[in-house]
């Protein structure tokens, strides 16, 4: 594989060759800052883990530079902070047995910038190479601009595939905003059930952003069950934990991805707008 940034890394924790460890893909997470697989794709990981059927890749598009940084880490320079990020989404990798992780180690400004080829080419050498079934990553509705700006290349890289060589799903997923606020039938929902012990490790082995300053791994736990307990007011629960997707599959073969969004938001505009119409 050609990647376009000198220091990009593949790590593959099982040591398997490349050409198998990217071929066995089936699910693939996308995001763009090291632990936004853990927090935004827990599904696909869970799925995969132990089961020789099933693999997880992920990718992580940004270098981790500028990540916010407190206590022990608060004097730390970027360049030593992109080293300890780098090696927590590696012990990530390793504790979820993901299939292969890559660290393609782009600066947040060029995965911003659409006139930018770089990331764009990774991505679609990426789809190639491992065929995914399956694509977590963010989705259009998340408030932070460089999640955004990843899941725009990411439905670009897929829209560069042939028809038939794109994946089955594309799933944007929450990180810096929920998505309890889609209409139940626009909600995928990706149930998180059992191995609460493995979620939390995984959240748990970046220390650069909870020592940081960040408690991610009590406020992704704490919304998944939050999640669980109120997808449904007249039930029991169902689940231990739940997370929701934004169906992004649509915009891989057309479309425009604000008119997309804008379009959930009118109908949730609807519904509250003639529940209270109803009730009044």
């Amino acid at each position: 594989m050609k990647l376009s940034q000198a220091s990009a890394q593949i790590f593959i924790p099982d040591q398997e060759s490349l050409a198998i460890a990217l071929r066995r893909t089936t699910h693939l997470g996308i995001g763009a800052h090291h632990d936004d697989l853990e927090i935004m794709a827990a599904h696909g990981i869970l799925e995969c883990f132990s089961n020789a059927e099933r693999w997880f890749t992920g990718v992580v598009v940004t270098d981790g530079s500028g990540s916010a940084r407190d206590g022990v880490y608060r004097d730390f320079s970027d360049d030593q902070l992109k080293t300890v990020r780098r090696s927590e989404q590696k012990k990530a990798a390793y504790v979820g047995e993901y299939g292969a992780q890559f660290l393609l180690d782009h600066p947040s400004s060029a995965v911003k910038n659409a006139a930018r080829p770089e990331v764009l080419a990774d991505l679609v050498e990426i789809l190639r190479n491992t065929a995914p079934v399956v694509i977590y990553t963010h989705n259009l509705a998340d408030k932070h601009d460089t999640h955004v700006a990843v899941a725009l290349r990411v439905i670009a890289a897929c829209r560069e595939l042939e028809p038939e060589a794109r994946p089955q799903r594309l799933i944007g997923c929450e990180v810096w905003r929920d998505l309890d606020w889609l209409c139940d039938a626009d909600k995928v929902a990706l149930a998180l059930d059992g191995r609460e012990h493995l979620q939390s490790a995984l959240l748990g082995v970046f220390d650069s952003q909870i020592a940081g300053g960040k408690r991610y791994d009590l406020a992704t736990m704490g919304r998944r069950r939050a999640h669980a307990t109120f997808s449904e007011s007249h039930g029991t629960d169902r689940h231990s934990g739940l997370t929701w997707g934004m169906d992004l599959t649509p915009l891989m073969h057309g479309g425009d991805p604000g008119e997309h969004v804008a379009a959930l938001l009118r109908r949730f505009e609807d519904v509250v707008a003639a529940r209270i119409q109803r009730l009044g």
